[in-house]
């Protein structure tokens, strides 16, 4: 977990509350959580805590830069602490595995977008569909 978490809250003017502790400390052990699995690994502390307190304390710890989201589906967004490294989301439409790679493993594709299309991407909050390796390999070809 942050280190100094408690004074990035304070410097902002933010309290410290067990609500906020709890949800940021459920975000580092969940490494990629929805609010949905971040309010039940909450709750098995604090059973009177809710989805809206998850949400806005997710606003909160987002707007004090100790937590970001990536939308890697159809569904609610992923979060993850600032203190993972910079990273990209493969997502596995047959099984709905998520495996993070570095940041840099998307490399000559940033490259590729700024130089052909003038894009630059923020690679740090970026999800690739497919098939994991097991998925592919048991997707029988017609």
């Amino acid at each position: 977990m942050t280190e100094d978490w408690a004074g990035r809250l304070r410097e902002q003017g933010f309290r410290i509350t067990p609500q906020r502790q709890l949800v940021l400390e459920s975000v580092n052990s969940l490494e990629h959580g929805t609010p949905e699995e971040i309010l039940t690994e909450v709750q098995r502390t604090a059973s009177g805590v809710n989805l809206s307190t998850v949400y806005r304390t997710l606003e909160v710890l987002e707007g004090v830069g100790l937590i970001t989201h990536t939308h890697i589906g159809h569904g609610s967004p992923v979060y993850h602490s600032t203190d993972q490294s910079p990273h990209l989301h493969l997502v596995c439409d047959g099984c709905a595995v998520v495996i993070s790679i570095p940041a840099a493993a998307g490399g000559e594709f940033a490259a590729d977008l700024e130089e052909t299309y003038g894009f630059t991407p923020a690679m740090t909050h970026m999800a690739v569909t497919g098939l994991c390796k097991s998925c592919a390999s048991s997707t029988v070809v017609t």
